[in-house]
């Protein structure tokens, strides 16, 4: 049995997911233990992220954006993987995306240029549509 190509940057993603997360706690752990952030149950997340610095915020950000419309690509990707395979500009399509959403990743994490973010997000949402009208195209 082969594996359709889609596979691929599904689990790709979702390990970049990963990294993003281990990223977060490793910045966020160390600012909050030097910060003296007490860890306080009647406080919103909100109220605890406004205690530490904006870059350290920058990585819990982008990993919660990875578990927003991502969720859109991963079930976009599995239909196209379940119903025709995906097709090979399906799969070129699938890496751009996580290829944009991990360039997003960095830019958020790191620097946090809001037009260059803003850039990178809106060609991966179009490459997530292009996907989703494919998919859309074999389904219906």
């Amino acid at each position: 049995m082969s594996l359709s190509p889609m596979f691929a940057p599904i689990v790709a993603l979702a390990l970049w997911s990963m990294v993003m997360w281990a990223w977060l706690y490793a910045t966020r752990i160390p600012a909050m233990s030097k910060l003296k952030v007490p860890l306080d149950n009647t406080k919103t997340p909100a109220d605890l992220a406004a205690q530490v610095p904006p870059n350290v915020r920058w990585k819990a950000d982008n990993y919660n954006h990875l578990m927003e419309q991502p969720t859109v690509f991963y079930a976009v990707a599995l239909v196209l993987a379940l119903v025709d395979g995906g097709a090979a500009i399906d799969g070129w399509l699938a890496w751009a995306y996580v290829g944009l959403r991990i360039v997003h990743s960095l830019i958020q994490a790191t620097v946090n240029v809001i037009m260059a973010r803003f850039l990178v997000f809106t060609l991966s949402t179009i490459v997530l549509i292009v996907l989703a009208v494919r998919a859309a195209m074999i389904v219906f």
